[in-house]
């Protein structure tokens, strides 16, 4: 059956393919984000595409009105660089997800998706490399990401009261780590199979010899393909299912191992300079999948070694012909 969904957040990586997605399906579809329209990632001129900012409640009123249902995957976020270096921008979030909440009863949403993160997760379960999985239950008691972890498990509990006082059926997923074509590679906000990629693609491209590396390579992540992102997310958004879920692989590895997967795709060795003074985050994390197999009978299906030969193919091809991450084109 066509529904009429709100993507908030459209113009960005997750956005931009879950907003094809849902085109894909027949459902008519609704775009808001922050960034000026020639800086998304996808874009389809047939749908009522909004440049606004969702922080204002005025705003969230106007692109709420008359939707079914609503998927908020708008948030400042990026790379963990740019995470620790900007932690009261991306608290400002909550009020997106404040603001959306609001207008969602004044309009009757049947159903509204807030998108969290793995970064909510207790840092004192994540200081050693090659972790146990973190389960949901992980979250507590608090000590998440400081500035944008904090926001996210703060968002979460606004879904659930929202859904506990007023009714509105709200569901959550805790993302690890997505990857894949037509993202972010450069300019400071990428992720690291992104950013290794281009640095290697680069590395080859100009016959060097050496990349840059953030630690010493041992801290360890799991990394989820777009495509079992997308399919997880509208699982878990279409069941009757309230919990919070993790949505990620647990296919863990070290930074050290994805070079070595890269290097292979791309048949290109390099040397490792480590750079012992940048961001890292946490030593180790990785998702529990328990919970979504037990309940859905669901896990991602796509290798790190699959998903990374698509990713390093696309950002390759893009860096051979010398664009960057601000020139895509227009669906």
């Amino acid at each position: 059956m066509k529904s009429k969904f709100l993507v908030c957040g459209a113009g960005g990586f997750i956005g931009g393919h879950l907003v094809k997605d849902l085109m894909n399906q027949g459902h008519e579809v609704v775009c808001a984000d922050i960034k000026p329209q020639e800086f998304w990632f996808q874009i389809f001129e047939e749908n009522k595409n909004y440049t606004l900012d969702l922080k204002e409640y005025d705003n969230c009123l106007k692109v709420t009105e008359g939707v079914n249902f609503i998927y908020n995957m708008a948030c400042n976020m990026g790379g963990m660089g740019f995470i620790e270096n900007n932690k009261a921008d991306c608290m400002l979030s909550v009020l997106i997800n404040t603001n959306l909440l609001r207008a969602s009863l004044i309009h009757q949403v049947k159903k509204y998706f807030f998108s969290s993160s793995a970064c909510v997760y207790n840092a004192t379960k994540q200081k050693k490399i090659f972790v146990e999985g973190l389960k949901e239950s992980d979250a507590y008691p608090a000590e998440p990401e400081d500035g944008y972890g904090w926001e996210k498990l703060f968002s979460e509990r606004m879904c659930r009261h929202f859904t506990e006082d007023f009714g509105l059926e709200t569901r959550v997923i805790r993302y690890h780590n997505v990857y894949g074509p037509l993202g972010t590679y450069d300019g400071g906000r990428e992720k690291a199979p992104a950013a290794l990629s281009r640095k290697i693609a680069m590395a080859k491209k100009n016959n060097e010899k050496e990349i840059e590396v953030w630690g010493d390579g041992k801290q360890t992540r799991s990394f989820m393909y777009i495509d079992d992102c997308l399919i997880g997310t509208q699982k878990i958004f279409n069941s009757d299912l309230k919990d919070v879920y993790n949505l990620g692989s647990d296919e863990q590895v070290s930074i050290n191992q994805m070079i070595d997967i890269i290097e292979e795709i791309a048949d290109y060795k390099v040397n490792r300079k480590y750079l012992l003074d940048k961001p890292l985050g946490v030593r180790g994390r990785s998702s529990d999948n328990t919970k979504i197999q037990g309940d859905l009978n669901w896990a991602p299906s796509i290798t790190l070694k699959n998903g990374l030969k698509k990713t390093y193919e696309w950002i390759d091809n893009h860096i051979k012909i010398g664009e960057n991450t601000s020139k895509f084109t227009r669906s």
